[in-house]
């Protein structure tokens, strides 16, 4: 019997202390639920706020959201995908039927669950696992298009669907101005999609080298924080400030820099985590007449549109993924990426 065969998995432990345990393998509940056999996860800037107790999970639970794998069972409610299709997923699960599901708004669902977040988002074990079960499949996962590889099909599902929801929901146009801050795989993915929607000029800000170096080769300028991002941003928008500015960080501190280098009337995008109190001039906010843009991605709303930039080459995150390990690496590759010596890695278990 399947519930009988065990698994490893991910779970978080306390703050700075993950493991690979021994766990007993996913069942489908419901009539939509799938089971994916795990062949690639990644590593999130939002499971380092779990690894660090910014958000809060509870111990033992497993964490991940990111995952591209193959349908191994899927209840008979399953329509959209089959037993041996190799999917990616999205990082929640949406009913699609709810008042906010109705309205395009999956990532409010009314029964809404988010992948490793514990019990806050829906009690849904993550997917740093060898297997995970998926409610909704219908809208939760994709197939992957032919030839993807594992890496690029991974951004679909989370980081690159988050930095679309930064730029085209937020309403940037062709010929604007764009400045990211914090060059995170969420932020360069920004970058590329402020480059492809048309943005005239982008303006990447952070204070590691490598990742301005990268910005820069996505056709970014790279602007280091030390070096006076603001004044870099009013030389090259004849003093107006951009007409999009994007919070990639999390951080009151990149809140209240990117509120003041937008332009009056222009648009503060906040796509960084924040689970707590953040203190903004709301006098800035006010007199400058900026229009704020928060809140989790969207992503099942834009999953197909970037398959399909992901799939042409519109879009390439590829580069973006420096390491991979094994599945029970996990502890080792937590502590290297939270030394940020790594900028995406991509667990196989």
């Amino acid at each position: 019997m399947l519930g009988a065969q065990h698994m490893r998995a991910v779970t978080f432990q306390a703050p700075g202390e993950i493991r690979v345990d021994d766990l007993p393998e996913p069942e489908p509940i419901a009539a939509d639920d799938a089971i994916v056999s795990v062949e690639a996860t990644g590593i999130c800037g939002s499971d380092l706020h779990i690894f660090h107790g910014r958000v809060a999970v509870e111990q033992g639970f497993v964490i991940g959201h990111e995952f591209v794998g193959t349908v191994t069972a899927a209840g008979d409610g399953v329509t959209e995908v089959s037993a041996g299709d190799r999917v990616l997923g999205c990082f929640c699960a949406a009913c699609g039927t709810c008042f906010f599901c109705r309205r395009g708004e999956y990532v409010k669902c009314d029964h809404g669950q988010v992948f490793g977040h514990g019990s806050t988002l829906g009690n849904l074990p993550g997917a740093q696992a060898d297997l995970v079960r998926v409610p909704h499949a219908n809208l939760t996962l994709r197939r992957v298009p032919g030839g993807m590889s594992d890496d690029v099909a991974l951004f679909a599902g989370d980081v690159m669907g988050t930095a679309y929801h930064a730029i085209v929901p937020a309403g940037m146009k062709p010929g604007d101005s764009v400045a990211v801050l914090g060059l995170g795989p969420v932020g360069l993915c920004a970058v590329q999609v402020a480059r492809a929607g048309g943005a005239a000029q982008v303006l990447a800000v952070d204070s590691v080298e490598e990742r301005l170096r990268m910005a820069e080769a996505l056709g970014a300028v790279p602007v280091h924080l030390d070096e006076d991002p603001g004044g870099a941003v009013k030389r090259v928008t004849d003093r107006r400030g951009v007409d999009v500015a994007v919070e990639a960080v999390g951080h009151p501190s990149a809140l209240d820099m990117a509120c003041r280098m937008a332009r009056k009337a222009g648009t503060v995008s906040v796509i960084g985590v924040f689970a707590e109190r953040a203190e903004v001039h709301m006098g800035v906010v006010w007199i400058k007449s900026l229009r704020l843009v928060t809140g989790q991605a969207n992503v099942i709303a834009h999953v197909d549109a970037v398959l399909d930039m992901l799939a042409h080459g519109v879009l390439d995150p590829a580069p973006l993924v420096t390491h991979h390990m094994g599945l029970e690496d996990a502890p080792e590759a937590y502590a290297v990426y939270d030394r940020r010596e790594a900028l995406k890695i991509v667990l196989s278990p």
